[in-house]
């Protein structure tokens, strides 16, 4: 298991998978053939599928500049590793092929070739709840703890880092207006939302302050803006949500966010290795399930909620997102995906507030409801992952 510093990647909107992952994995190809003439690349699978929306052709294509670079559509040919597979080729001179690199963005913005898999570097011993829910209950620490000793404190300079980013997303988010690229012709709501929020009393102000700030981060993400992953682009409007109306409500400290960063970020984790955080492979779920159960183990956290109140609000934070599809309009990360994360954010308040009116005591434990997600995901007819073939995506605009 990864370095949560891979849970929370810092870049630009609008997909981890289907614009940062490309990004990066042109950026290596680039390095292995840098005086090719030009390149070709084959997008397959869910990237044929929606990759136009999710200008993964525009993220590669600067990568390569000024060389020319082709691109080959396949939504119909799903490579044997993962649906978000490419095919980088180098062209010389005379347009024959001398280099090739099958690579698969694999969700939160990582790459592998499951070749070389450069990029995965396991540093945690214990990759499973049960185990950690063990080891922090004999030891009596917590599991942000279990974190810094694993990482060391250094991995605290990543987290704060992620906490400015989460905060200007959310400033700007809610200070932006305007139409959101892409032709569905969407307007701005944060702005309006956050406005309208200063007009309330209680609850229906925590709500749309809650609200605002998720639409925020996630618009400021459909735009292409700078955010964080969490654990993925299209659900990071969730936790910086959270975070931040606790912060303004009880007043916490940085150090107390950062340690809160840290059991999200082993949350999502342990999410991402025993199943996927990748929208193409199991659906929503996956993203913005996994995003709410991140903010539901901090909140019960920053709360004072035991480790197995933290716990049992992550185990609801994906059991109530079981079977959610992934099916965008037109392939963008606008519709369903921005009023996602509002309500994944309110959802996470609501499971930590659950958990710790418990004892902390339930049936169905953690590793148990990330099994089942990743078996529902399997489960899922891929028109409902990420391709826009069906759902929502087919209905929406009728």
């Amino acid at each position: 298991m990864e370095s949560i510093a891979e849970i929370y990647k810092i870049g630009h909107g609008p997909s981890s998978s289907h614009t940062m992952g490309p990004h990066s994995a042109a950026h290596v190809f680039k390095k292995r053939f840098p005086e090719s003439a030009s390149y070709k690349v084959t997008l397959c699978g869910s990237l044929g599928a929606t990759g136009k929306g999710h200008q993964t052709d525009v993220a590669i294509r600067c990568c390569f500049k000024p060389k020319n670079t082709e691109f080959i559509w396949k939504p119909n040919l799903i490579l044997p590793k993962h649906p978000n597979g490419m095919i980088f080729e180098a062209l010389d001179d005379n347009g024959n092929r001398y280099g090739e690199w099958t690579v698969y963005s694999v969700g939160g913005g990582r790459i592998r070739d499951f070749k070389e898999d450069s990029t995965e570097k396991s540093i945690y011993e214990l990759t499973d709840m049960d185990s950690i829910l063990k080891w922090v209950l004999t030891t009596g620490r917590s599991f942000w703890e279990y974190v810094l000793l694993t990482e060391g404190e250094q991995i605290l300079e990543h987290l704060r880092e992620v906490w400015q980013t989460m905060q200007k997303s959310i400033a700007q988010g809610i200070d932006s207006e305007g139409l959101i690229p892409g032709g569905l012709k969407i307007q701005r709501k944060a702005y309006r939302y956050n406005v309208k929020a200063k007009n309330f009393i209680g609850s229906l102000k925590t709500k749309t302050l809650i609200f605002s700030y998720a639409l925020g981060v996630a618009e400021e993400n459909a735009c292409g803006s700078k955010i964080v992953t969490a654990p993925t682009c299209g659900s990071c409007g969730v936790l910086p949500a959270v975070l931040k109306y606790l912060v303004d409500s009880f007043n916490f400290s940085e150090d107390r966010v950062l340690r809160a960063l840290a059991t999200a970020g082993l949350i999502g984790n342990l999410v991402k290795e025993n199943a996927s955080i990748s929208g193409a492979e199991v659906g929503c779920q996956g993203e913005i399930g996994t995003a709410c159960a991140m903010a539901s183990a901090a909140a019960a956290q920053l709360l004072g909620g035991t480790n197995l109140q933290i716990e049992y609000a992550a185990e609801m934070g994906i059991e109530h997102h079981l079977g959610l599809t992934c099916d965008p309009i037109a392939g963008l990360v606008q519709i369903p995906c921005i009023e996602r994360n509002p309500f994944a954010a309110e959802r996470a308040l609501n499971t930590a507030t659950f958990s710790m009116l418990s004892d902390g005591i339930h049936l169905v434990s953690f590793d148990k409801i990330v099994r089942t997600m990743r078996q529902t995901g399997d489960d899922l007819p891929h028109i409902y992952k990420e391709t826009s073939m069906g759902g929502l995506a087919l209905y929406g605009l009728e």
